[in-house]
Formats: C-alpha cells, structure tokens, sequence
C-alpha cells in the first residue's frame, strides 16, 4: 500500500506529509482547491513526464516523494531484484526532484534511477484511473493480459509461448538443415572428386619431408656411386691402403723378436687402422648399394611427392594438413548423403512441435471463450446500477490466420461497448464519453479485481456526472474494490465520500500575500462538516448535516 506521499515546493504545495491507511481513501474539496496538484505530484514520483511548472513560484526545485509497503512475493520485489536495488524490508520508497530548468533526477530506495525505471517500478505498484487515462483498461494491448488473468490461464499462455517457441526453433533448424544441403548439394561433384583424389592418395603426415629428402638422395645418388667406386678402389683394391697396411704388418712380422717388441705399439696401431679400414670399406659396399636405386622407383617417388604437393595447393593447405582436410571432406559427403535423412528427421520435429503448439493454443482460446462470456455477464451486471443501463460490453476475440499466431496465442482481444441498443460496437476507448469512460473502467475493475488485484488504485472523479443512486452504486462498488486493494479516490460526490475508510480535505488558503493548498486528514466530526458541505454547498444547513450523519452511518451497514 502507499503509506506516504511527501511534497515540497510543487505548484501551490509548500511543504506536506500526508500518511494513508489500507482501504477506501478519499480526498474532497472545492472544485480548483488542488487536487489536481496532488495527482500531478503523485505522478511525478510515480515516473511521469517532469515539467519545470510544477516547480512551485520561487523555489529552486521541486520533490515529491512516495512510500509503498509491499507484502512478501510481491512481483516488484522481483523487479527491484533484477535493478539491484534493495527492498528495504518490504518497503519501496521511491522519489523525484525537478528543477525550475525542468531536469528531473530520481531514486527509488536512495538507488539514482532513469524516468523510464521508475515508470516500469511504478505501473506494478499502482494503477491511475481518471477519465483521461489512455493507459492499463484503454489500452487494447492489455486487454489479452487482463483476459488471461480473469481465466485464471496464465499457466495456459505459458505454455503456448514455450511450445510457440519450441516450435520457431524447430522451423529455424528445419531451415538450417535446407540451406546446408542446398549448399552441399552444390559442392557435391567436386566433394565427391576431392574425396577420391585423397582417399586414392591417401598422403600421411611427414610423407612430403621424406619424400623430398629421398628425391635429393636419388638425383644425388648417380654421381656420388661412381666416387664410391674410386673409394673403395683406393681403400680396398690389390694396391689400395688396406693392401698397403696389411703389408707392412706382414713385414714387421718378419723382423726380430727384440725389434718386433720394439715395434708392438706400431704393429697393434696398424692392426686397428686395418680392422678400421675393413669396417669402412664395408660400409662403402652397403652405402653404395643404397644408393643404387632404380630408375622406376625414383620416378614414382617424384610423381608422388608432386600429387602431394598439388593437391596441397589445390586445397591451400600445407601438405602435412591433407589427411586433416581429407577427414573434413569426408565428414561433408556424409552429411551430403545423408541430407535427406536429416531433412526428413526436420520435418518430423516441426511437425511434433507444430502439433504441441496447435495443442496448446486450443486450450488457450477455449479457455478464454468460456472465460469472456463469463466476463461480458459480470460486467454487464454492473452497469445499470452505474446508469450505464443502456450500454452494453463484450470482449471480442478474433481469431487471426494461423500465419499470424504468435507465443500469446491465436485471438487479438479487445474490449468493446455499445452505448445504446441498435449501435455499433466499438472499442471502449472510442466509443464512451468521459464520464461514462470512467463508469465503464469501474465496473470492469469490481469484476477483473476478484482474480487480480494491483496493491494500489487511484480513481480521479470517477463520479463526475452523476448523483443520487448512481453516486451511491459508485461508492459500493469503490468499498468493494478497497477490500482487495488500497483506493485513493478524488471525489465530489458526498455518497462516495460516506464510503471512505479515512477522508482527507483539500482546500486552498491566503498566506503571506500567496496561495497554497493544504490537505488534511478529517476527523469524524470533521467529516460530517464536509460531507454536509458536498451536499448544501455554500451554506450548511442543519439539514444537510443530518443527511450527511446518515451517509457516514449507512457506510458500516
């Protein structure tokens, strides 16, 4: 509920605290005592547009601020959450300064907010309803909102928009998978042939190094065979080095026992260099014949090592990265051969989630049928009381081409009136006049309140108009409604006023050679006094305070 509402320096306010109670709160007054202004100052706080008039003559600035107590699960509480703004223990304080330049700054909870924040802290607080309100009730957007509420099938709608969505992204994967295989459809002669080249080839990793390091040694191998031959000519022929060592060991062999002593270290030296000598040469025989190789072999390694590396820059890529790009190719044609599988397994998803939608969206619109014309039946109970007895209301659902259902369902939804019998229907907002407009939004609220109730509403001259047992059908159904919510109504109908739970007065006053308004919260004998004052006018008659003792006591029957 508002608990506060503080205001300094705006219009005709100097300084006021005004606290509220739960119930029906109703604020009088003479017609231009102020009551405007406290509205306009309600709204400031509450997000609306900042107008640097509001800035009462003088001051630098303007601030109003409002203070809401919020029961435990509150929506808004929600909401604050995702601002990271703290809820104070259940309570929201929210306030706007403007100044005489018109910038505005705002908080809520001591947290510096944008407009647009407050606006959408504010709209789930509390509702304004005046005969000039083109937002909640006029607005044909919310109609469905306030349909689905009464039906009691939020828990409906939320599952056409899961199933609405399920089925978007099966259309979308549908799609996907098309353009894919449109696509691979296009590549599939060449990812065919490309596929076949390298499977054919079927080119390891480092096969191009050793490929060209064995291509070298094979161009090389020619020339280096020949001095190969000279070598082991040198090293092992009859005249060669290894002939000339073992020569001389046979030599030295021959010499004395005391000069072969002498000579041991020279003849196990050469004895080595021989075995040395032996190993080298066999080592020349074996390099040799490596390097022997055959023409037809050296051919094919050239015509290998050149595929690699043309198809490598075919597919502009290093040669070590073929085996990776062929796996790739590969996984390509078997999502190209196995394109109409997947189309198919897509068609079947969209068609499953399709039918969960349709399921869905059936529920959905019986649901609010059956819930409209209880609707239209409530609503149109009310309006004769409201001297509304000639109109009449619907709620009109057009069922729109299934191309244009979406995640709220199938219907576009609007309320609709007649005025009088044999007119057109219409929508609420264009068809009404001011005062009827306001009777209409009331009956509509007593009815959508027994499933949905804002924790705040404000009615502003909901009886203009009106008198007598329309005044007093007004004022039962405004009781009625404060016993879901906190009602603020600006009233000058003395039936209505009987009704409130708490009466505030609004009044204007010379001070200092200025004007200000000020606003009282009536005592009950006070309360007689301006009652009696609605009904008599100017003068108060003993008359008319009776009368309005009898308004004050019928309120508790």
């Amino acid at each position: 509920m508002l608990t506060e509402l503080s205001i300094r320096d705006i219009v005709l306010i100097d300084k006021l605290s005004l606290s509220f109670t739960d119930g029906l709160n109703v604020l009088t007054g003479e017609t231009g005592a102020g009551k405007s202004i406290l509205l306009d100052s309600l709204g400031l706080a509450l997000g609306a547009r900042a107008d640097r008039a509001l800035v009462r003559s003088g001051a630098e600035k303007g601030v109003v601020s409002a203070n809401f107590s919020v029961p435990v699960g509150h929506s808004v509480l929600k909401l604050l959450q995702g601002l990271a703004i703290d809820d104070v223990g259940g309570e929201v304080r929210m306030k706007r300064q403007v100044t005489g330049d018109g910038r505005s700054r705002g908080w809520i909870n001591d947290e510096p907010v944008g407009q647009a924040v407050m606006a959408s802290v504010a709209t789930a607080l509390i509702e304004i309803h005046g005969q000039h309100d083109d937002r909640g009730l006029l607005e044909a957007a919310a109609h469905r909102q306030l349909l689905d509420e009464f039906a009691e099938a939020m828990p409906l709608r939320s599952k056409v928009s899961k199933t609405h969505s399920d089925y978007r992204d099966a259309v979308a994967e549908q799609q996907r998978i098309q353009q894919l295989v449109d696509a691979l459809s296009r590549e599939e002669e060449y990812v065919r042939h490309a596929v076949a080249e390298l499977d054919t080839l079927s080119p390891e990793i480092g096969e191009d190094a050793t490929l060209a390091d064995k291509r070298s040694l094979m161009m090389q191998g020619e020339q280096a065979a020949k001095e190969l031959i000279e070598f082991q000519d040198i090293l092992g022929s009859g005249e060669g080095v290894d002939a000339t060592v073992r020569g001389v060991l046979r030599r030295l062999a021959r010499l004395g026992d005391t000069l072969a002593a002498k000579l041991a270290p020279v003849a196990t030296a050469l004895d080595k260099a021989a075995e040395e000598l032996s190993i080298a040469n066999d080592e020349l025989y074996r390099i040799h014949g490596e390097l022997a190789f055959n023409p037809s072999e050296q051919e094919q390694v050239e015509e290998r090592l050149f595929e690699i590396r043309r198809l490598a820059r075919k597919h502009k890529c290093q040669p070590d990265d073929l085996a990776t790009v062929a796996a790739q190719l590969s996984e390509k044609l078997a999502h190209i051969d196995s394109g109409a599988e997947l189309l198919s397994a897509a068609a079947k998803g969209v068609a499953a989630t399709r039918e969960h939608y349709g399921a869905a969206v059936k529920k959905l619109s019986a649901a609010r049928m059956k819930a409209s014309t209880a609707l239209d039946r409530l609503v149109n109970a009310e309006l004769a009381p409201l001297k509304l007895e000639k109109a009449t209301f619907r709620t009109s659902l057009k069922t729109l081409d299934e191309l244009d259902w979406g995640e709220f369902g199938a219907e576009r939804i609007v309320f609709e009136v007649k005025t009088n019998a044999g007119s057109e229907f219409g929508p609420l907002v264009k068809v009404a006049s001011g005062g009827e407009l306001a009777r209409f939004i009331l009956a509509l609220k007593v009815v959508l309140s027994s499933k949905s109730a804002p924790l705040v509403m404000v009615f502003d001259e909901v009886d203009r108009g009106i008198g007598g047992a329309t005044a007093s059908a007004v004022g039962e159904r405004l009781k009625r409604l404060s016993q879901r919510s906190q009602l603020l109504v600006v009233t000058h109908s003395p039936q209505v006023a009987a009704r409130g739970d708490t009466q505030y007065q609004i009044s204007k006053e010379e001070v200092g050679g200025g004007t200000l308004t000020s606003v009282v919260e009536l005592a009950p004998t006070d309360r007689t006094e301006e009652i009696a004052r609605m009904l008599a006018g100017a003068t108060v008659t003993d008359a008319a305070r009776a009368a309005a003792t009898q308004l004050l006591a019928a309120k508790e029957t």
